[in-house]
């Protein structure tokens, strides 16, 4: 066998492996639309090479509505026209609206209140009814005062803790007593705060809510 035609053979030998190897690499290989790469499963099922989370857009837990709060509530698409209900959240957790139903309204969120409003009178009163809360924000405010650099009436504009409203308030003088803060809720019920722990625990950083009062006693030298 001449050096020539072993040449030949090692070439055509090279090209038939390529075209394996490339007709490998196709099949195996697919390009998502989006510019993603993305490998195929045997089965034919193509399945993305870099997961993707799913995550919440806004991050944020529905507000809770409270004691204390001032609530503006309408009623559209109804056969009688409604002026919008003034409410404010009563000491029992109530509301009363058109008809004189009373609804509980404390702990629970706008949009479970407005499905339970529209429960109460569809279809017993009204065949179609469409339900709008909106709270009053300038009326919801909770309290620090005693041993705090400023203390203040804050203005509750979201979820907050009793070491961030002391914060708010300007934190703690030095002669605060950090281990026995007292928070008292709208409802009289008292609740005593570690913060001392509470820094290193933050399950243990009560939550505050429109209208508790928070008091930082003074240390006894």
């Amino acid at each position: 066998m001449s050096i020539e035609s072993v040449g030949n053979g090692l070439w055509r030998w090279a090209v038939v492996c390529g075209l394996v190897c490339g007709g490998l690499c196709l099949t195996g290989c697919r390009t998502h639309p989006s510019g993603q790469k993305t490998s195929e499963s045997p089965a034919g099922a193509v399945t993305a090479t870099a997961g993707v989370v799913a995550t919440n857009s806004s991050g944020l837990e529905p507000e809770v509505l409270r004691i204390g709060d001032s609530l503006t509530v309408t009623f559209v698409d109804t056969p009688t026209t409604f002026p919008p209900f003034l409410e404010k959240i009563k000491d029992d957790g109530t509301i009363t609206l058109a008809l004189n139903e009373t609804f509980t309204a404390d702990g629970k969120t706008r949009g479970d209140l407005e499905r339970e409003i529209r429960a109460r009178y569809v279809p017993d009163y009204f065949k179609q009814l469409t339900v709008t809360v909106t709270p009053d924000v300038s009326t919801r405010w909770y309290y620090v005062d005693g041993e705090v650099k400023m203390p203040s009436r804050q203005i509750y504009n979201s979820r907050t803790t009793v070491l961030k409203a002391i914060t708010s308030a300007g934190g703690f003088t030095d002669f605060a007593k950090k281990k026995k803060v007292k928070l008292t809720h709208v409802d009289g019920r008292t609740q005593t705060v570690n913060c001392v722990k509470a820094l290193d625990n933050p399950s243990l950083d009560l939550e505050v809510y429109p209208g508790d009062k928070i008091h930082v006693p003074r240390k006894l030298w």
